[in-house]
């Protein structure tokens, strides 16, 4: 078992590791819309979602992965009326990928530093 690390995405807001990687699997902690230069929470569900999915592909980057390898998602949405909009990024996120991954997607109370949205992911390194 192995711990990532990378400057490229927002270091963890608690004890724990953006990833850690399994034998032939990297496990990402959930990403929320960080934008890892400033440390800020970006504003609006669009933005916060875009932003993950770039620190999501920097986190795999780092280990020689990619978006393409992804076979697991889970979504936490602060507020389930936004699974049409989080779909419409989502999409476009993986629409040049051979499939689109295993997911899930559920509704939460909150989310840390009151984010809208939160993703993890499991893929193949």
């Amino acid at each position: 078992m192995k711990a990532v690390k990378t400057d490229k995405a927002p270091k963890p807001v608690g004890p724990y590791s953006q990833a850690v990687i399994v034998e032939n699997l990297i496990f990402l902690s959930g990403q929320i819309g960080i934008n890892p230069k400033t440390g800020k929470l970006l504003e609006t569900l669009e933005e916060q979602t875009e932003q993950i999915f770039k620190n999501i592909e920097a986190i795999l980057k780092e280990v020689g992965s990619s978006r393409k390898r992804i076979v697991k998602t889970t979504i936490f949405l602060k507020d389930i009326k936004n699974f049409k909009k989080v779909n419409e990024i989502y999409e476009n996120f993986f629409k040049n990928c051979p499939v689109f991954p295993a997911r899930s997607t559920v509704e939460v109370s909150r989310l840390p530093l009151d984010a809208e949205i939160e993703i993890e992911c499991i893929a193949q390194v």
